[in-house]
């Protein structure tokens, strides 16, 4: 049985700019006395291309009842606008899309809350907003309250609630909805650790209750663990509909916005001096294919070509690794050889189950008889480390720098 079918979904947007703060009286006038033109030429399909904008375009998929999708895509690709389409919260300009059961959104956490009114009375109105009956909310009032943990502030107008407490209490009501669909929006971009394992608890329960759920992520570890299936949405259409480790392996591999390797042909601009020219800076997974994305399981290479003008020189490599709050991961030092005049190459090999999930970036200084920096080069080469597939309902960032796989003994004492 299908829960969900979409054919041909596409929604434009209409392009317009407000005028700006110090805009002239004239020009103000003179954009009032244009907007209805443009409007004219929007609604009978005239206006210029660069006016609209295409959010979706010719989108077409069928999700099975109790099936987990996942919706992966750079920011801007459409994944929210195809959300806010099954959702009913807008209608697509083209196509058409058929729901079987009650629909349950997490689009924006919170989206119905009145600030001047009491937690208590807004689990009420949200609750009713989302679809539930007043009878049905009483009956799961004390658990929507356990699950916010708001008990001591449920009397207090939520205008004074912090932007954490808002959250837990929107999240808690609408998780409280029992849909036959639900649709999920980045849960994991807001809260703290705890509240984020409450919402990927939840989004598990739901998922073996037999409810078919839609969660739009950015945690790949997250959607590789929660769903079986994964869209990949770029640019508005659909570019992979697949098996999940497949569609995240290739969205990993060509979204990257990394640098993975430099090279300068031309020794006169590269990184150096009289002594020592920087000739090429790759990272790559040892032993693998060199654009396969790296997990924290994947030991990397880090290779370096030199060019050395010295004949004899006793040289060392430097390399130190960065993560991104600047923060110095490691330093690590090779030993000291007496190089003949011309190209060499070293190599730093990063064991696997070291480096914590992110982005790193390298810099690399050559020293002459380890007292003497001859060259000092950052940002040479920036790479990104995932996280890879979890059992159980915690999916968030692990805290340290590094993430190494220690030895452990667990046995009665």
């Amino acid at each position: 049985m299908q829960a969900i079918r979409a054919e041909h979904l596409s929604k434009r947007y209409a392009l317009g700019s407000r005028p700006a703060a110090n805009a002239t009286f004239r020009e103000m006038v003179s954009n009032s006395l244009r907007a209805p033109f443009r409007r004219l030429r929007r609604l009978g399909g005239t206006a210029p291309e660069e006016d609209l904008l295409w959010a979706l375009r010719d989108v077409s998929f069928c999700v099975n009842a109790g099936e987990v999708v996942g919706v992966v895509g750079r920011n801007g690709a459409g994944k929210s606008t195809l959300l806010k389409i099954l959702s009913r919260v807008t209608e697509p300009t083209e196509g058409r899309v058929e729901l079987a059961g009650r629909v349950s959104s997490l689009l924006e956490v919170g989206t119905g809350f009145h600030p001047e009114l009491t937690g208590r009375e807004n689990i009420f109105l949200n609750g009713a907003i989302l679809g539930m009956g007043r009878g049905e909310i009483a009956r799961k009032f004390d658990e929507i309250v356990a699950f916010s943990e708001l008990e001591k502030f449920l009397d207090t107008p939520v205008k004074h609630y912090s932007s954490g407490m808002y959250v837990r209490l929107a999240f808690a009501v609408a998780a409280h909805l029992e849909p036959e669909i639900l649709l999920v929006d980045e849960v994991l971009a807001v809260g703290d650790v705890q509240f984020q394992r409450k919402c990927l608890g939840r989004m598990g329960s739901a998922t073996r209750e037999g409810r078919t759920v839609i969660f739009v992520s950015h945690n790949m570890t997250a959607v590789q663990s929660l769903c079986s299936r994964v869209l990949w949405i770029d640019g508005g259409g659909i570019v992979e509909d697949g098996e999940s480790a497949r569609v995240v392996g290739a969205y990993l591999e060509r979204n990257n916005e990394i640098l993975m390797s430099r090279s300068w042909d031309d020794l006169g601009v590269a990184p150096g001096n009289e002594s020592v020219r920087l000739c090429r800076v790759e990272v790559s997974p040892e032993g693998e294919d060199p654009c396969a994305p790296m997990t924290v399981e994947t030991p990397v290479r880090v290779a370096f070509e030199c060019w050395n003008y010295v004949d004899g020189s006793p040289l060392n490599m430097s390399m130190v690794v960065y993560d991104q709050q600047d923060v110095c991961v490691f330093n690590s030092v090779s030993d000291s050889r007496r190089l003949p005049r011309g190209r060499f190459r070293a190599v730093c090999r990063i064991p696997g189950n070291f480096l914590n999930d992110g982005r790193y970036r390298v810099r690399v200084l050559v020293v002459r008889e380890q007292s003497v920096p001859l060259l000092d080069a950052d940002n040479l080469a920036v790479f990104e480390i995932h996280d890879t597939e979890r059992p159980g309902g915690w999916f968030g960032k692990w805290v340290g720098v590094v993430r190494p796989a220690l030895t452990w003994t667990l046995e009665p004492a």
